[in-house]
Order: C-alpha cells, then sequence, then structure tokens
C-alpha cells in the first residue's frame, strides 16, 4: 500500500533563469513522477501575468488528477495566488488555517482528510497540510504553533498518518528539530537542498510526518525541466503504510 507525494513551490510557472512562465515546464515534471498527490505553493488564479490561467485546474487536468483544493492567500490588482492539493484521492474535509502574522505577508496553511483506495478496495485515511511559511524565524513559530492548535492535527490520534509538506523557508533548519520533532514528527527529506533550482543551496522545501507511516524514499527531482521550471526544485517522496 504505496503512494507518491510531491511537494513543489512552482513560482507560478515562471521560471527561476529565464523568468518565462511556461507552465508546460511544471506539468511535464511532475507528468514523469506520475505522483498520487501533490503539494503546490505560489499557484495563480486569474493573473495576467500567468496569462489569467487557473493554475490548479490546468496543472490538475494535465495530470488526470480529479480532487483539488485552491486557498488563495495573496490578493493581486486582478487575480490571486496562493496554495493547491491535487489528489488522485478523494479530499474531505478542506480547511484553511490562518497564519496571517500583523505586518507580514499574509499566509494560510491547507489542512485536509484523504481517503486512499488501492486495487484490493483497501482503504486508508491520511492527514495532510500544506503550506508556506513565514520567512522570518519568530513568525515561522507562531505558524507552526497555529497549526498545532487546529482541530484535525489537535483532535488527531498519534497513530494516525499526517503529513506536513510544503516551503517552509526554513534556512537554519530549526523547525523540524524544535517544534516538529518533539511531537514526534520525522523529518521525511534531510535537509535536501531545493532552492534556488539551478544551483540549490538550501533545503526550503520540507516533508515530516508522523503516525502509521514508513518513507521508502525521499529525493529531489532529477528531470531535465526542473531547474528551469520554477526558482524551487520539487520534493517527491514514496511513502508505505506501516
Amino acid at each position: 500500500m504505496r503512494f507518491r507525494l510531491i511537494t513543489w513551490n512552482m513560482h507560478k510557472g515562471i521560471g527561476g533563469i529565464d523568468r518565462r512562465y511556461k507552465p508546460e515546464r511544471i506539468i511535464q515534471t511532475l507528468k514523469h513522477y506520475q505522483p498520487d498527490i501533490v503539494h503546490l505553493q505560489e499557484v495563480t488564479d486569474n493573473v495576467p501575468r500567468t496569462h489569467g490561467h487557473r493554475q490548479v485546474d490546468l496543472v490538475g487536468d494535465a495530470l488526470h488528477l480529479r480532487y483539488r483544493a485552491y486557498q488563495p492567500n495573496v490578493r493581486l490588482s486582478r487575480g490571486d495566488y496562493g496554495n493547491a492539493i491535487l489528489c488522485r484521492f478523494p479530499l474531505y474535509d478542506v480547511q484553511d488555517i490562518d497564519l496571517k502574522v500583523p505586518f507580514k505577508k499574509r499566509r494560510r496553511a491547507q489542512v485536509a482528510r484523504c481517503r486512499l483506495r488501492f486495487e484490493n478496495d483497501h482503504t486508508r485515511t491520511i492527514i495532510l497540510v500544506n503550506l508556506h511559511l513565514g520567512l522570518a524565524e519568530f513568525e515561522r513559530r507562531i505558524q507552526l504553533r497555529r497549526i498545532f492548535e487546529c482541530d484535525p492535527i489537535k483532535r488527531a490520534h498519534h497513530d494516525t498518518p499526517l503529513i506536513i509538506a510544503g516551503d517552509i523557508n526554513d534556512v537554519l533548519g530549526r523547525a523540524g528539530r524544535q517544534m516538529l520533532e518533539p511531537i514526534g514528527f520525522r523529518n521525511g527529506c534531510d535537509a535536501i537542498k531545493t532552492f534556488p533550482a539551478f544551483l540549490p543551496v538550501r533545503a526550503l522545501d520540507q516533508i515530516h510526518f508522523r503516525g502509521k507511516l514508513e518513507l521508502n524514499r525521499c529525493a529531489v527531482s532529477q528531470a531535465p525541466l526542473a531547474s528551469r521550471a520554477s526558482d524551487h526544485l520539487p520534493l517527491i517522496a514514496d511513502f508505505e503504510f506501516s
């Protein structure tokens, strides 16, 4: 009973080097890995710079990922951008968690339950948290505490499979050690560098998990288009229910 999750700050589909909007590079990279669940950050909707595309549907349709949740965070003069979860399996109880800190950019996290169904008709439920945290350490601490206090996380049994994945912006790597590991989370990416995409030196994108899950493999994408599709590289994680 295995599944693949990818987390990626897709930078609105704008290349980190050439600054050109080419969503097909995002799509082709994701298609290469055939994910079951995708966490995306910096996803636009009706923004002129990205041709007015509703990117959650543009990418979801191309990958044949039927179940989707989009969360607008930053309002622009026209359109907005935020986070999105794309999934091969049903999503339900989707919630938006307000992470806004005074005088900082508006941010929110997505929390959703996902019911995975396998060929033998067995089903398993996991809790997904998709997030894009702030740039300051004190801001990230406040934001993580809010996530821990939301009902789906607070009420979840310690054995319930739970994955937190996204752009954590944790340059010094303290969030995992100081806030996530003490409450039972395991670091799935072991400081894999994802930013900037053309020459990664920082592990800004991370995957943390707890409960009855085993991580078989986590790696940064080596797909040829990945380093040109965004200013971040995607993380690919293969999980198995224990």
